[in-house]
């Protein structure tokens, strides 16, 4: 089953529309950062015997729900330790609704990311009358 890989393309543009965003690629990873530093471990493009698709964010203040959900594991290389959860993309019967893989996208930006980028997601679009990134889940 493929629906892994609409999930992980929802994640990633949708952590793209936030506030200074980009995309990079260390250890052959893709990752998004915000000032440097990165909030969505989004793992290889496909995978191979030894890696399988999943995520990782930062989830400070809910790590231990999202622990509870099948397919959810502490993050390896003691980043359990600052909330970081790795979550299984493989397994469609433990698969999350997107919804709150996206709301978990947004609570890891909001670790991560600078206090004056965070106050922009409080204020209303710059863009027209529209939604701010975070109240625009359809893509």
């Amino acid at each position: 089953m493929d629906n892994w890989r609409e999930v992980r393309e929802t994640l990633r543009e949708f952590a793209l529309r936030l506030p200074e965003t980009y995309e990079d690629h260390p250890w052959d990873d893709t990752v998004v950062k915000v000032n440097k530093k990165i909030f969505l471990f989004l793992g290889v493009e496909e995978p191979t015997e030894k890696w399988r698709p999943r995520v990782g964010m930062k989830l400070p203040e809910s790590s231990g729900h999202a622990l509870a959900f099948d397919g959810v594991k502490p993050s390896g290389y003691g980043l359990a330790k600052t909330g970081w959860v790795s979550i299984s993309l493989m397994n469609a019967s433990a698969l999350l609704e997107t919804e709150i893989l996206l709301d978990w996208v947004e609570e890891s930006y909001r670790a991560v990311a600078p206090k004056r980028l965070v106050a922009t997601l409080e204020a209303p679009s710059q863009i027209g009358d529209g939604p701010s990134p975070v109240d625009d889940r359809s893509l």
